[in-house]
């Protein structure tokens, strides 16, 4: 299957061996050590990365506090060769606390190792970010953009979910979340089903794969997944891109405002509102203002970027009254 009929898909799949040929994967199938020693060569220690660490009894695990007040994690400024020879001493140690560099932007902290290590996505202009860590174990949630995951060193465990599972998968607060995506409050390797009945649907339909070194899983936009590192020292690049205009708003922004104007309304004033939506958002064609003059359809004609610096411009204009 072409590389770019892979990166158009809109179901999950894995792609066996897809970066196998880079130096990064060589070299950590020699061993983790030297795997880190491969990464400290392009390492920008003069801006420091950011770390999560939590203590050995919270089994890797990303998470909220009882409370979902604060978090079950610390987080904290370091070098990235520190945190690099921070995980290298803690190899083979069963005890050791989880560290956790998630996110960090490739070109920035690790200067030349996208070179170093190519993989062509075609026309897309993705963003790439390394993730870095012992075992670990990101929560569910899901990304706005398409996502092309590729495993350097350790082990992957990558369980997914269909966008319409939402329902069942238990998602935490919108707005406080561990790592900037609301996350499922479930743990989907230790389930309390008597807590969360509906969570045995969800895993009716969840995909699992092991992911191992120069493996890749393409994640289509808004999936549903949950990634956990098998072993003491785990690397993954991954690149984002979306498939829509660089003027686009993240339709969240359109979320918090539904929930701002739409939710407290009675019953049947939002099912009026939902028809409202329906017609101009997500029905719209070329009949929803084929009856207005063209040069009088507004917002209702096809946005450029100009035509959505203006709409911006109107709401935030309303909403600073």
């Amino acid at each position: 299957m072409p590389l770019d009929a892979v990166l158009r898909s809109t179901s999950p799949l894995v792609v066996r061996g897809l970066v196998a040929h880079w130096p990064a994967v060589q070299a950590a199938r020699q061993s983790s050590r030297v795997a880190a020693a491969y990464l400290r060569r392009f390492a920008n220690d003069a801006l420091p990365a950011v770390a999560m660490t939590a203590p050995p009894d919270a089994g890797g695990r990303i998470f909220y506090d009882s409370a979902l007040r604060g978090f079950n994690f610390r987080q904290e400024q370091v070098p990235l060769s520190v945190a690099l020879n921070t995980l290298v001493k803690y190899l083979g140690d069963d005890a050791a606390p989880m560290i956790y560099l998630g996110a960090t932007t490739l070109d920035t902290f690790l200067p030349g190792l996208q070179a170093d290590n190519r993989l062509d996505l075609g026309d897309r202009d993705p963003l790439a970010s390394i993730w870095i860590g012992n075992r670990s174990r990101v929560p569910t949630h899901q990304d706005l953009p398409d996502n092309l995951a590729c495993v350097v060193a350790g082990r992957r465990r990558v369980t997914l979910f269909p966008p319409e599972q939402l329902g069942n998968l238990y998602i935490g607060p919108l707005e406080f979340t561990p790592a900037g995506q609301p996350v499922s409050l479930v743990d989907p390797d230790a389930p309390d089903l008597q807590r969360f009945p509906r969570f045995a649907e969800a895993w009716r339909h969840a995909l699992v794969a092991e992911l191992g070194p120069g493996d890749a899983v393409l994640i289509p936009g808004m999936w549903w997944h949950h990634m956990a590192a098998l072993d003491g020292f785990n690397v993954l690049v991954n690149y984002w891109w979306r498939d829509a205009p660089a003027w686009m708003a993240s339709p969240v922004h359109a979320l918090h405002l539904a929930i701002l104007t739409l939710r407290e309304l009675p019953p049947h004033q939002r099912e009026v509102w939902r028809e409202v939506f329906s017609h101009y958002v997500f029905d719209a064609d070329a009949t929803t203002a084929g009856h207005i003059p063209e040069a009088a359809r507004g917002m209702l004609a096809p946005l450029d970027g100009a035509k959505a610096d203006e709409l911006l411009s109107r709401l935030r204009k309303a909403l600073a009254r």
